[in-house]
């Protein structure tokens, strides 16, 4: 008798109680003719639409790190969305690989704009999503794409870039197209990126007065938010936890005065 009031009382209590569980699909889809192979992911206990945000991997393609980075931010209450910027889900681990499918895809600006726009499209067109709540995130060569896509005047209430090259310098025409805030998150130990050509960048959002925080970690190198950058053994590619974790909270502090999560 008392093992049956408990069970009952158990029933009662977790009655309405819904089970929120991190859901992840591979979406298919095309631009210009390649098949692409994207990665949704979002928290399936939240029924209302939430605001996208769009995560473009690095160099090595769309692989695990940045498909942890949409988990992360789906039990968040997001939905994350990371596009294939090379085609049929090419992955890499070898530098010189990496170098030449990212150097081939910023080749082209039709190309690298509209993969990325394609991206963002394909996260709007999700179910869940707020269409009027929209950001973009990415990691070296994927911070410089989401630069990319904030130039093409792409409906973007934020952009947040970590790591990443700001080239090619954008013209005062590309940075007026720019709709929503920047952050951007550099390591000062990053000899990868010039100074020159951080200064041009930011030169040039200081002459249009575009909304942008551009943060420097002192004795950060680049990659710094990997936990796997030192595995390369490329010099000059280092985790750095605070800066990661510091990094991230602004981000998702720009995210609550931009998309209001």
């Amino acid at each position: 008798m008392l093992r049956s009031v408990i069970a009952m009382a158990a029933v009662i209590l977790t009655a309405g109680v819904s089970r929120s569980a991190v859901v992840t699909k591979v979406v298919d889809y095309e631009f210009d003719g390649v098949k692409l192979k994207g990665f949704v992911a979002y928290d399936d206990a939240v029924k209302e639409k939430r605001p996208g945000v769009l995560v473009v991997h690095e160099w090595w393609g769309l692989n695990d790190y940045a498909k942890d980075r949409c988990k992360k931010l789906a039990a968040l209450g997001y939905v994350a969305f990371a596009p294939d910027m090379y085609g049929e889900g090419k992955t890499t681990e070898h530098p010189m690989d990496a170098k030449k499918m990212a150097d081939l895809t910023r080749a082209n600006a039709k190309v690298w704009r509209g993969r990325a726009e394609a991206g963002l499209k394909q996260l709007k067109a999700q179910p869940n999503v707020d269409g009027d709540k929209l950001a973009a995130i990415g990691y070296c060569f994927g911070g410089t794409t989401c630069l990319q896509l904030a130039y093409s005047g792409a409906d973007l209430k934020a952009v947040a870039t970590f790591h990443a090259a700001v080239t090619p310098v954008p013209t005062e025409t590309d940075v007026k197209a720019v709709k929503g805030r920047v952050l951007i998150c550099h390591g000062d130990a990053d000899f990868f990126i010039k100074a020159e050509d951080i200064k041009s960048f930011r030169d040039v959002l200081d002459k249009t007065k575009t909304k942008y925080e551009f943060v420097r970690y002192k004795d950060v190198f680049h990659s710094f938010t990997v936990h796997s950058a030192d595995k390369h053994n490329i010099k000059g590619m280092k985790y750095d936890k605070t800066a990661d974790e510091d990094s991230w909270k602004r981000m998702l502090a720009l995210f609550k005065e931009t998309l209001g999560r």
